[in-house]
């Protein structure tokens, strides 16, 4: 797994230097409170984890691309992140946002907890997949949201929060932004955003849902060397720096409004709209099963609850969210 960390001075001397602006290895230990050759130290773990640092002689160190860095105070000041009643918290690594929010959730955390982290030294993805993630080009958080309804009444939840991610995308310039059943934003170049929901708690309720979402913001050439799929990012897709925090607060707005529709409705509302961003809607597909085995048909649609619906020879079969995968039909495969 690809695995980029710096120790805590690396990472105060990035944010420092994330403006992209020159910057005196003296004024950056002064600023510190830590020697020059802390400074060095750090400039040296940073060229390590992939940034390249420029250094001219009586003017001192700047990256050659500005970074946008997570911020808390400035997304904690933002109105409808404020008025969406989130407690969000960052940190510069951690293993896991899902796994260190589930912790949280089984000790009580209360619900709209986010946690968003620079780097992850075992981020997952669906299917025990590795979700890979590089400091300042993904954007990497979790989201914690308690319902009074057990797992088994929450369907179409992976769904209802794609549509949020599709809608902030979308408005952020990635106009041809589209879902990919059941957790997946794609555009035609690749995965932008992916969704692992994971849940806990009583089977009637009440339940708990940590929502992880991970969004590639720009490329990274360490992040494409280490997966094995098609990847598109934001920046690339608009052609224009993206701040990450700002992306991050309508994130969390967005989210807020979508989960407390789907807590009152479910996802029925959200169907029609789904549907709409459905990359493979209409089209035939082949789905591989946890077993391997593989189930052809037309995509047409999914259900009020969520499930896929696959037309095939014998009728509308449906097919549950975290039992299969959905895959292009190789041509010349027949429904």
């Amino acid at each position: 797994m690809l695995a980029i960390t710096m120790k805590t001075t690396a990472f105060q001397t990035l944010r420092l230097l994330a403006d992209g602006d020159f910057h005196s290895g003296e004024t950056m230990a002064r600023t510190l409170g830590v020697t020059r050759s802390a400074v060095w130290y750090g400039i040296r773990e940073i060229s390590g984890a992939g940034f390249q640092v420029e250094k001219v002689h009586g003017r001192g160190y700047r990256l050659e691309r500005a970074v946008s860095l997570l911020d808390v105070e400035f997304i904690r000041r933002d109105p409808g992140v404020h008025a969406a009643g989130i407690n969000l918290e960052i940190c510069d690594t951690v293993d896991s946002t899902n796994t260190r929010l589930m912790l949280h959730a089984a000790q009580g955390a209360r619900s709209r907890l986010a946690l968003a982290a620079e780097a992850q030294t075992a981020g997952r993805g669906r299917r025990g997949r590795v979700w890979q993630s590089g400091i300042g080009s993904t954007l990497t958080f979790s989201l914690l949201w308690r319902f009074a309804q057990g797992a088994r009444e929450l369907a179409g939840l992976s769904l209802a929060v794609g549509v949020a991610l599709a809608r902030v995308l979308r408005a952020a310039g990635a106009g041809d932004a589209q879902l990919k059943w059941p957790n997946d934003v794609v555009l035609p170049g690749g995965k932008l955003a992916g969704i692992l929901i994971e849940m806990q708690g009583d089977v009637l309720g009440p339940s708990a849902a940590v929502i992880g979402i991970g969004i590639n913001v720009r490329a990274d050439p360490r992040v494409l060397a280490a997966v094995d799929q098609p990847v598109a990012d934001l920046e690339t897709v608009t052609g224009a720096a993206v701040d990450r925090n700002r992306l991050l607060a309508q994130l969390l707005i967005e989210l807020s409004a979508v989960l407390e529709q789907f807590t009152a409705d479910g996802f029925a509302p959200l169907r029609a709209e789904w549907q709409a961003l459905h990359v493979h809607q209409d089209q035939l597909v082949c789905l591989t099963m946890p077993d391997g085995s593989l189930v052809s048909g037309r995509a047409c649609g999914v259900a009020d609850d969520g499930v896929l619906l696959l037309e095939t020879g014998t009728g509308v079969v449906r097919h549950h969210s975290g039992d299969v995968s959905l895959r292009p039909l190789q041509a010349g495969t027949d429904a």
